[in-house]
Order: C-alpha cells, then sequence, then structure tokens
C-alpha cells in the first residue's frame, strides 16, 4: 500500500459515506462538501461528482421550483412557509439564537476547518489542512471571536495522512492520523490532548489492513476515560486514554458507530436500522417496508419509498443501421428506472410518519434528527440551499449559492448541533441545539 493508495483510499471512503446524492429530478448538478470530523477538507472537495439525471434539465426547473415551499410537519407552528417560487427568510432571521457569523480566517489570516463545538460558546478548529506539513489546533470563543492555541498536532514520521475525526469528551480532544515506518504495519495512530491545552500524546496504534478494501477507522468517540472507533469495514473497539491495546466490544464485533453508544448495522440500503446500546444491550430495530430506502438516527428514519421498473430501450446506431457501442462494451438492452413514491420522516417503530420536501438531501444526516437540507429554486432559477425543520415546518435561506463554475458547496453537519459553511469572508456557525 503506497502513501497515494492510502489518501485515495481515505478520500474515496470518506466521499462514499458521506458525499449528498442528487436530489430527484436535479440534473447535472456537481456538489462538494467538507468535513468537520474528517479533516480532509480540500481532498474531499476536489473529489465532487457530476451526476446527470434523466429528463433534462427542464425537468429538473420545474421539479425544484415545485417544491420550494415544502409541506408542513405534522404539529407544526402555523405560521405561513413560502409559496412555490418563492425563498423562505434568511436563517438569521429565522432563528437568529442559533448563527455565530465570525471571521472566515484567524486574526493572523489562517484559515481554519470547524471540527466541534466545545461547548455552548467554544469552536475548536483546525489550521494546517491541506498540507498536513504543520497543523494546529485552536478554541475559538463565538462570543469575544479570540483563538487560543490548543496544541501543535505531532507531525508523525511515515504519516501518509494529516489528522483525522477529531473528537472530544470529558476535557479531552482525540485524533488519529494514518502511520507506516519502512518494513512495519500501517496503524492508526490515536492521540489525546487536554482541551486546555497541553502536549499531544498517542494513545494507542490501531492495526489497519488493507485500507483499499477494509477502509481505515471512524466513529472515534471519547467516553467516559476510554476511546471507542470502529472500523469502516464493521467492528468497534475500545481503548483507555491512558493508552493500551484496542479491546473489540462484545456485542459489536460487526457494528458502526452511530452515536456512541449506539452502534448499529445497515441491511441494503436501510442504514442503521438495526441498533444496539453497547452499554445497557437495549436494541432498537426500525421498522422499514421492503420498498424504502432509509437513514435511520437513534430516534428516528428518514428516507423515500421507491419503486424500480426494468424498460427495454433500442441500442443506438449510426446513419448506416449499425449498432454504436457504449465505450468498449455493447450497450445494454434495458434500463432501470426509478419512481419514488413518497419522501417521509418517522419514527424507528413506524409511528409518527411525516412527509418530507421532494428535495430533501438524500443520504444526508439530518441536525438532531430534525434540520433537513433541502434545494429549492430561487429567482432566475438559482439553486438554493435551505434547511428545514421537521418539528414546526419552518424553513431558512442558508444563504449558500453555486460558485462561477456551478459548484455548491453543502454545509458540513452531521447528526449533532453544529453546522458550518463558509460564505466569502464569513463563516456561518449553526448550533441547532439553541433552536427551541
Amino acid at each position: 500500500m503506497t502513501e497515494l493508495e492510502d489518501k485515495l483510499s481515505r478520500v474515496l471512503s470518506g466521499a462514499a459515506h458521506r458525499a449528498p446524492q442528487a436530489p430527484a429530478g436535479l440534473a447535472a448538478t456537481v456538489k462538494a462538501r467538507h468535513h468537520r470530523r474528517r479533516a480532509r477538507t480540500a481532498a474531499v472537495l476536489a473529489a465532487t461528482a457530476v451526476i446527470v439525471v434523466a429528463g433534462g434539465a427542464g425537468a429538473a426547473v420545474s421539479a425544484l421550483r415545485a417544491t420550494a415551499a415544502p409541506h408542513p410537519a405534522a404539529g407544526a407552528t402555523g405560521e405561513a412557509t413560502p409559496s412555490a417560487g418563492e425563498l423562505p427568510p434568511p436563517v438569521e432571521k429565522v432563528w437568529p439564537q442559533a448563527v455565530h457569523k465570525i471571521p472566515a480566517k484567524l486574526p493572523d489570516g489562517r484559515a481554519y476547518y470547524p471540527q466541534l463545538l466545545l461547548d455552548d460558546r467554544t469552536l475548536l478548529v483546525m489550521t494546517g489542512v491541506p498540507d498536513g506539513n504543520r497543523q494546529f489546533l485552536w478554541s475559538y470563543d463565538l462570543e469575544t471571536g479570540e483563538p487560543r492555541q490548543i496544541a501543535e498536532i505531532p507531525p508523525t514520521k511515515g504519516s501518509a495522512i494529516f489528522a483525522d475525526g477529531v473528537a472530544a469528551g470529558g476535557g479531552n480532544i482525540v485524533w488519529w492520523a494514518s502511520y507506516k515506518e519502512a518494513g512495519g504495519p500501517r496503524v492508526a495512530r490515536i492521540w489525546t490532548v487536554p482541551a486546555t491545552g497541553g502536549r499531544p500524546r498517542p494513545v494507542t496504534d490501531a492495526p489497519l489492513g488493507n485500507v483499499m478494501k477494509q477502509g481505515h477507522i471512524n466513529g472515534l468517540t471519547v467516553a467516559g476515560s476510554d476511546v471507542v472507533f470502529a472500523y469502516e469495514k464493521g467492528g468497534v473497539y475500545r481503548v483507555p486514554l491512558s493508552g493500551g491495546r484496542p479491546q473489540p466490544v462484545k456485542g459489536a464485533e460487526r457494528y458502526h458507530i452511530l452515536q456512541w453508544p449506539w452502534v448499529g448495522a445497515h441491511h441494503g440500503k436501510a442504514i442503521f436500522r438495526e441498533l444496539l446500546n453497547a452499554e445497557t444491550g437495549e436494541r432498537r430495530d426500525a421498522v422499514v417496508k421492503a420498498d424504502e430506502e432509509v437513514r435511520c438516527g437513534v430516534e428516528r428514519c428518514a428516507g423515500m419509498a421507491v419503486r424500480y421498473r426494468t424498460v427495454k430501450v433500442e441500442r443506438p446506431r449510426d446513419r448506416s443501421g449499425k449498432e454504436i457501442k457504449c465505450g468498449t462494451r455493447r450497450c445494454p438492452d434495458t434500463v432501470r428506472t426509478q419512481t419514488v413514491l413518497r419522501r417521509f420522516v418517522r419514527d424507528r417503530d413506524g409511528s409518527g410518519e411525516r412527509e418530507l420536501p421532494a428535495n430533501f438531501q438524500v443520504g444526508d444526516d439530518a441536525g438532531l434528527e430534525r434540520f433537513f437540507k433541502v434545494h429549492v429554486m430561487g429567482p432566475g432559477d438559482q439553486h438554493v440551499l435551505t434547511l428545514y425543520d421537521v418539528d414546526t415546518g419552518r424553513s431558512a435561506d442558508l444563504g449558500v449559492r453555486p460558485n462561477a463554475k456551478g459548484i455548491t458547496a453543502i454545509p458540513d453537519g452531521g447528526l449533532d448541533r453544529l453546522m458550518t459553511y463558509p460564505i466569502k469572508d464569513k463563516m456561518y456557525v449553526l448550533d441547532l441545539a439553541a433552536i427551541k
């Protein structure tokens, strides 16, 4: 395994696991996103995907315009939502208590990359990405705008990848880096440093096999006095922060980490359908029907009911009637088409189902299992990204717009409370937990 292969594996693995999918009817759209916990921002932005949807740009525009105003959720507040073709108010108007607009660079001019919230007013950021020559962790006070350097991330001899998987808990910060010395096996070295600052120290080396086939580690979490992580191929392990050898978590040998202590398994297109509390043994298996594709959190699942059909197609031919090949192969006799029957969010037990807007970000984690990213068409047929609160039916314009190349940077956010994205010289930091 070369360093180039290792980097390629990390980029493709992260993109495949987290990459947004095109909403139904959105034609020839290029999307990019940066990942907070996986500090591979530039690499993922470079690995954008072009998705061409059958039906043409006209159909895409019609589909987006028709869904500019999502249907209110059950139990919504009754506040008016925009009519078709209109945009909701800016996010700072809808949820001012949740929005922090801070400079996109530190006072010394360095670019930074948000990682997580250490508390209600403190943002953990990293500098030195993507070159990885000298990386630093900083705390950034959202109220005063003052940054404080926590530590320099140790440059590891032979390391192929910069620091990744940053997590925090109990006053400690952890991360890992892929590492290999000549003649030795490749490992994921886990590091820790106090959140107050200090000298980082290694916790353990987690063995890595063929990362092109098996992936690296993910789900890094601080759990009390331990560090917990999972292999991308499955299998959850824990190790004391003080150091030691990683030990498998009983009952989670083939699972992935959702939100510790919840770990789970995927079944086809039902992501985290099976869920286990690794500390109490409680199970929460989701109700999923045969025609549904869902991504589940701890409490809810969101997804689509889909019908597939196989349709015969005529092979393309030139003017003489000779068949035109598709690359080096014959063109297919049939194609598989997809019809979305409905889009929904509901509790894991199958109750409380509510409709989701047509162009919600399929395959994406909803913030706090409540806030969904939704694509709409704004004035001038411009693609606009909004945030939809399924609990109240309210929507907000995030202010994100395509750049000159038509690329839309998808805001970074997972199941937790933090969502971040840059606009010009400002960094938008949204604390979703502040929205009641």
